[in-house]
């Protein structure tokens, strides 16, 4: 989608701090991070949200947390970690692109 954020950052339209990325997938860190190691995983293919996954697509979401555990630890996680993925408006998804954000390099609260 030409007026998503996240594509324009898939392109490289818009830079990013990368901490991985192959044909399917692209790591990179949270702009604005609450925790010591924040990172989003997001497909390259442009999926809305949860709502939106479906028998199509669902294998890239697999894809996705087949990897979390390896870049977690790439990135210096190493006693756990937190994964969430908004959906909607009032779940707080600014960016209408399938996202999943990891957390850790801390002891976390409910709050994060």
């Amino acid at each position: 989608m030409a007026d998503c954020l996240f594509c324009k950052i898939i392109s490289g339209e818009i830079p990013s701090k990368k901490l991985y990325e192959d044909d399917k997938i692209l790591a990179f860190y949270d702009i604005s991070p609450i925790a010591p190691v924040h990172f989003l995983v997001i497909p390259k293919e442009h999926i809305q949200s949860v709502d939106a996954i479906d028998e199509k697509n669902s294998e890239i979401v697999a894809y996705i947390f087949q990897k979390i555990g390896q870049l977690a630890k790439e990135a210096g996680i190493e006693n756990g970690y937190r994964v969430i993925s908004n959906c909607g408006a009032d779940a707080g998804q600014s960016v209408l692109h399938l996202h999943f954000h990891v957390i850790g390099g801390k002891e976390l609260s409910w709050q994060a």
